[in-house]
């Protein structure tokens, strides 16, 4: 995404600060003492507190905001310029790249929370802008970075998909659209790893039936991940432990049919071996329906 540094005038500035001063400066002597030292007193103060009510220029914010951002690195700094350009000129077409450019800025700077919800004010505000795609993208990108490891609970990986998903609904032919859908796939990914970890541990413990039901969402839901494999041959192997051998055998073949050369095939085909028989699809096993669904088996 590029952003370009533009100049802009604003013929409103000076007579809006005019009035402001004018009204600022009557109610002060309108509360003053009428001897001349306590007005003096009051003239000075306020002329110290010009600063207070003025306002700078929505172009020149915004343009400093960008220096600091892409020359300096100051993100923070760059983003004060920005919200301060969505202050002092709330309705302006600078507020809104302003608005934009905070989104950035707070990713950029690792305060996702922030960037959401920068983000999100954006697409509510700006839903028709061409710009309204990176805003969802953000927001999306921000969920996404946040996905935890495999060991601790994965509400943020949905949220994250749920959010990328939103990306392609909205902008299929932009070009957030690609990049959503290989984080998506990243995502569910990480949702396999954790049911596949908790399958494990059944495992160990010798829970097969727990164990089972956890290979059997690898299979169902995220049978396009990298851990498909292992949960086919993880299945032939709780399977023959509880004596449900045409399953193994089923798990097995579909293992062998899909991925032939894979390591755990040959795990599994040994095992399905040593219990006296062969990998033999059964055709009305979820295992074999599952795959079929998807065009796999």
């Amino acid at each position: 995404m590029t952003f370009e540094l533009r100049k802009h005038s604003d013929p409103s500035h000076g007579v809006s600060f005019a009035r402001r001063a004018s009204f600022a400066l009557g109610l002060l002597l309108l509360a003053a003492p009428l001897s001349g030292c306590g007005t003096g007193a009051l003239w000075d103060k306020f002329m110290t507190k010009e600063e207070t009510f003025s306002d700078e220029p929505a172009d020149k914010l915004y343009n400093e905001g960008l220096y600091l951002l892409n020359k300096k690195g100051d993100r923070k700094t760059a983003l004060k310029k920005f919200e301060e350009v969505d202050r002092q000129h709330p309705y302006s077409e600078w507020a809104r790249k302003s608005l934009l450019m905070s989104a950035y800025a707070s990713y950029e700077n690792g305060d996702y929370d922030e960037c959401i919800s920068s983000a999100n004010r954006y697409v509510a505000l700006h839903p028709g802008s061409p710009d309204a795609a990176y805003a969802q993208y953000l927001i999306a990108a921000s969920n996404f970075d946040q996905i935890p490891d495999v060991s601790r609970d994965q509400g943020r990986t949905e949220k994250a998909i749920a959010a990328l998903e939103e990306v392609i609904r909205k902008y299929p032919t932009s070009e957030y659209a690609s990049s959503a859908r290989k984080k998506i796939e990243a995502a569910r990914d990480q949702l396999a790893g954790k049911e596949m970890t908790v399958g494990r541990y059944y495992m160990e413990k010798k829970d097969y039936t727990a164990a089972i039901n956890r290979f059997k969402v690898v299979v169902t839901q995220y049978q396009t991940t990298r851990h498909v494999e292992e949960a086919l041959a993880r299945l032939t192997e709780a399977y023959m432990a509880i004596g449900i051998v045409p399953e193994a055998e089923t798990a097995a073949a579909v293992l062998g049919h899909n991925f032939p050369d894979s390591r755990w095939y040959k795990d599994a085909y040994n095992l399905v071996k040593s219990g006296g028989t062969e990998p033999s699809e059964n055709k009305a096993s979820w295992i074999s329906r599952a795959f079929k669904k998807v065009g796999l088996g």
